[in-house]
């Protein structure tokens, strides 16, 4: 796989902090190609106007994000849009529609513009409208403005089909945005765009000017997305990836709001599954627990359980990727060790002939190994829970200093220390040793 020397310096750095990279991953995939297949037939049904709904299961360490995220490149690839978004108690709870679009859009990606994308791509399909006016022959022509923008506005309308009805403010603050652009009111422009993304709180005087009122709503939530959906299409972007990650966060919530968000996300994998979202593809991840313990996630919701349920009981060589669930397993010494020699062989890309030398003689497979199970000895011997630690000690511990020191040997120099503050919660209390060292959390 070509990577740019910007690309690795980004993938790097994202390493070195201990976080998942935005883009890249097809360099550093391992133990993913069984999924690729299915995942690709999936993208390409979305590209074709189906929608698509996976859950994707594995405890923690298990690698939940960078799979979404290699799956976004993977999308991205298409011409299709993406977007991941956070499920959190208090930031975005699953049950707030308004708020969980608004955190779409604020994410919202494409090849072209990693994040905030909603201006170029409704520019972008603005552009091309007025292009089709213009090409149409009745005589509109660029300097007409008052024409060329009445024309636009109609075929706003007609281009949306049945969608323009059904979410009616919307279509009129895509046409008013377009008429603000058009006449130089870059303010208003701005406020109508931000009330297409959901934000609150925006000037009554710039919905005046689209005729809307109040902020989005719940319900209204759903019509936004479906007029989003089919804005993206139209500028060129088949479909759109939106994964909600961490959703097992509705087993921490009290019980009402849980009831609401296992409910919320019944009614987007029903309203994905009967058709309203073409051009969907929704993944949701989440811990084992969130998907099987009775009486705290989706067990809670029977419905939901049911539409959930999937074979993992037999051997896990035999797992279907077509199913509705995929699970990931935990990390093993193997895969911690190919994972670290990607790793290290995209790090000395680029380095001097010197480096590039010092870093294939001192961290060679069996050092990478070394490390890999001193890591994981930190953390109660747990591999599963080791790649995070292990990937951020690798880069910035040792191939950091190998690149920077002449006479650095990690194995005669560097000694392995793991600080608490260097820890998550998890990985804290793997690494305690007895009951009272494990941090408990009280509601």
């Amino acid at each position: 796989m070509e990577i740019s020397p910007v690309r690795r310096d980004e993938i790097v750095d994202a390493l070195r902090r201990g976080t998942v990279p935005e883009h890249g991953l097809g360099a550093l995939a391992v133990g993913l190609d069984r999924f690729a297949p299915a995942l690709d037939e999936e993208l390409d049904r979305v590209a074709n106007g189906s929608g698509v709904f996976k859950a994707v299961r594995g405890e923690y360490g298990s690698g939940k994000t960078f799979l979404t995220r290699w799956l976004a490149e993977r999308a991205r690839a298409r011409g299709m849009a993406t977007s991941e978004v956070q499920i959190s108690e208090t930031e975005t709870p699953l049950h707030r529609n308004q708020t969980v679009y608004r955190r779409l859009v604020e994410r919202l990606a494409t090849a072209t513009a990693p994040q905030g994308a909603l201006r170029e791509v409704v520019d972008s399909w603005l552009f091309n409208l007025e292009s089709d006016v213009l090409d149409a022959g009745d005589g509109v022509s660029e300097d007409d403005v008052e024409a060329l923008t009445a024309r636009t506005a109609a075929l706003v309308d007609h281009r949306m089909g049945d969608v323009a009805q059904r979410a009616q403010p919307f279509a009129a603050a895509l046409r008013a945005y377009h008429r603000a652009g058009a006449t130089g009111d870059a303010a208003t422009a701005e406020g109508l765009l931000a009330w297409m993304g959901g934000q609150p709180s925006v000037a009554a005087s710039v919905k005046r000017a689209a005729g809307v009122k109040g902020d989005l709503d719940h319900d209204g939530a759903l019509s936004f997305l479906e007029a989003l959906l089919v804005v993206l299409r139209n500028a060129g972007h088949p479909g759109l990836l939106l994964v909600l990650d961490e959703v097992e966060t509705l087993q921490r919530v009290r019980s009402d709001t849980r009831e609401k968000g296992l409910n919320a996300l019944r009614q987007l994998i029903d309203e994905v599954h009967g058709g309203r979202f073409g051009g969907l593809y929704l993944v949701i991840t989440g811990t084992p627990a969130f998907f099987d313990a009775p009486g705290a996630g989706v067990q809670r919701l029977p419905p939901l359980a049911a539409r959930l349920a999937t074979d993992f009981a037999t051997d896990a060589r035999f797992d279907n990727p077509r199913a509705v669930q995929i699970r990931l397993a935990n990390f093993d010494l193997k895969a911690l060790v190919a994972v670290g020699g990607r790793i290290r062989d995209l790090y000395r890309m680029g380095l001097a002939p010197g480096a590039t030398a010092r870093v294939d003689r001192l961290c060679d497979d069996a050092y990478i190994e070394a490390l890999a199970r001193a890591v994981a000895g930190e953390l109660g011997a747990s591999v599963g829970l080791a790649p995070r630690l292990f990937i951020k000690k690798l880069v910035a511990d040792i191939l950091d200093r190998i690149d920077q020191f002449d006479d650095f040997d990690p194995r005669r120099d560097y000694h392995l220390s793991v600080g608490d503050h260097e820890l998550t919660d998890i990985e804290r209390n793997a690494r305690a040793t007895r009951a009272n060292d494990v941090a408990l959390t009280l509601e």
